[in-house]
């Protein structure tokens, strides 16, 4: 377990509660996010990451909770919240009745920069998220890769050190995502703490250092990736073959797993370990039967959102055997 200080917080937040008359969104939840790193919330749709969200940007207020933003006690001092984070939610904020420059600099008169400070900002940050070709062009003719980036633009313009990323990617097509995958590891290396919700699971597994899953209004558990990947069983070793014989002899000799007669396949349990597959093998081996696959397979974030938000038990209590 690690020991993280308050000031090494970009958010903190304990027993933070919201609800919509009887029904409970929030249900006294913790947040901790250390600065300069990427955190995801993950969640089935309606359990709550866009109210968290809302909460800790000020849109919302919470019923109940101690909660810091930037240092800032969200409560007492909001202002001074805001004046620190950047919001792009999953709909972007872009105009498109006005073109990507003139998007820039109306977010720049709203952060009161002078005249010249706005242009140089906007010059910079269209150059930035490779923009300048587009920029005199109405913001509507952009793609939804364009529109994004300007999106996350626009919320630069006043340099915040916390960024809220709600769904940034949803619609956009592979190469976009990868795009802003990019532009977002670009934002942390500079220093700024991303808080991501997102629908796709592989999209938190590559960007996020810490993952929290959100089901009925609680954390079920959080840490890395690697962490929640290993509070799941079911990893195993897939054994394929053509001969039938050679199936019954195998599922004969290793006595264990799951068969599948009609695809003369068999399933062994198996951490995949290097240890544990070289035993698999010699066992094999050693029977002079061989097999004409072997697949490995290993819980993904996938698994683990499954079964942290479909109420099957996961052993070893997720949320204090990882934080």
């Amino acid at each position: 377990m690690t020991t993280t200080t308050s000031h090494s917080l970009a958010i903190a937040a304990k027993g933070l509660r919201k609800a919509y008359g009887d029904k409970t969104v929030l249900d006294g939840i913790d947040l901790a996010v250390p600065v300069g790193t990427v955190f995801s919330l993950l969640g089935p749709n309606g359990a709550g990451k866009t109210t968290a969200v809302k909460i800790l940007s000020t849109l919302v207020s919470a019923d109940a909770g101690d909660i810091r933003v930037g240092g800032h006690d969200l409560a007492a001092d909001p202002r001074a919240v805001r004046a620190t984070i950047g919001v792009t939610g999953q709909f972007s904020a872009v105009d498109g009745l006005i073109t990507g420059e003139e998007n820039m600099l109306l977010m720049a008169d709203l952060h009161h920069l002078s005249r010249r400070e706005g242009r140089s900002t906007a010059a910079g940050l269209l150059e930035r998220f490779d923009l300048v070709k587009a920029a005199r062009k109405p913001a509507a003719t952009y793609s939804g890769g364009m529109k994004r980036r300007l999106d996350i633009a626009m919320t630069l313009v006043g340099n915040p050190r916390i960024i809220f990323l709600d769904e940034p990617t949803t619609g956009l097509d592979p190469r976009s995502r990868h795009n802003m995958w990019g532009i977002i590891r670009q934002l942390v290396s500079g220093g700024v703490t991303v808080f991501l919700t997102t629908q796709y699971l592989d999209e938190a597994d590559e960007l996020a250092d810490r993952i929290a899953v959100l089901s009925d209004g609680r954390i079920a558990a959080e840490g890395s990736a690697d962490e929640l990947k290993r509070l799941i069983p079911g990893g195993h070793v897939r054994l394929r073959f053509s001969d039938p014989s050679a199936y019954r002899s195998a599922a004969v000799a290793l006595g264990e797993g799951t068969r599948d007669d009609e695809r003369l396949s068999l399933r062994i349990p198996s951490d995949s370990s290097q240890r544990e597959l070289r035993s698999l093998l010699d066992r094999l081996d050693s029977t002079g039967i061989e097999a004409d696959e072997l697949t490995v397979h290993t819980p993904d974030l996938d698994d683990v959102f499954f079964a942290l938000t479909s109420g099957t038990n996961v052993p070893n209590q997720p949320r204090e055997a990882v934080r």
